[in-house]
């Protein structure tokens, strides 16, 4: 048992490294031969461990559970945690690709220029800086002057007009939420009523927001 033990810890952080070794995009989108080396690594690596009876398979996966929490708490100290998680790395930098650190972490120039594209900046001169996370997401900073104009630039007081609750979904009554709003079914069937719907199980959808409990109504439409 305690060799079975070692190898399963053994091979589940040399899986870990080499997921770590294929990089960073790998993780971001699955690309088919990013997919195919992740599949045959993990078919390889546990494929290679013989798993005698259900008792080693409860074992194995309690201890891999373990390790996996044990890692995750190394991951925390900040002196570990570029070594388990990674540090991010900067792509572009005042609107001027950096070429050496996309070859250092085989980031391909058109997956970065379709993801510039994807975040509604095409032009890489209007990009201050897009760095690529450890989890494989790219993190894109505009220039200043191209950053949305917020309300709070423009000294504006927005006024807040309340979160819609689901009160019914697909002809049914969600109770619960509408304990939310310290309101109940009755209240809701008066409403209803009040809107022209008498029958519950035709409403879609129906929802009511948190401030002044207004409905907003969606039937089951056939028509379309």
């Amino acid at each position: 048992m305690s060799i079975f033990l070692v190898k399963l810890i053994f091979i589940y952080i040399v899986f870990i490294v080499a997921i770590k070794i294929l990089g960073k995009s790998a993780l971001a989108q699955l690309t088919p031969h990013d997919f195919g080396a992740i599949l045959f690594l993990s078919y390889l690596a546990f494929g290679s461990i013989k798993v005698n009876g259900v008792t080693e398979g409860i074992i194995g996966i309690i201890v891999i559970t373990g390790v996996h929490l044990v890692i995750s708490k190394l991951s925390l100290l900040n002196w570990l945690n570029p070594f388990i998680i990674g540090k991010p790395t900067i792509l572009v930098k005042h609107g001027k690709i950096v070429y050496k650190n996309l070859r250092k972490n085989r980031y391909p120039l058109s997956e970065l220029l379709s993801s510039l594209r994807t975040a509604r900046y095409p032009d890489i001169q209007d990009i201050e800086y897009a760095i690529l996370e450890a989890t494989g997401e790219i993190s894109i900073l505009p220039r200043k002057e191209l950053v949305p104009v917020t309300p709070k630039d423009l000294h504006m007081k927005v006024e807040y007009h309340g979160f819609p609750i689901a009160v019914v979904i697909e002809g049914k009554v969600q109770k619960r939420n509408l304990k939310l709003i310290n309101k109940n079914e009755e209240w809701l069937k008066q409403e209803l009523k009040a809107k022209g719907y008498h029958q519950i199980k035709d409403i879609f959808y129906a929802s009511v927001r948190d401030t002044d409990h207004s409905l907003n109504i969606n039937t089951f439409d056939i028509s379309d």
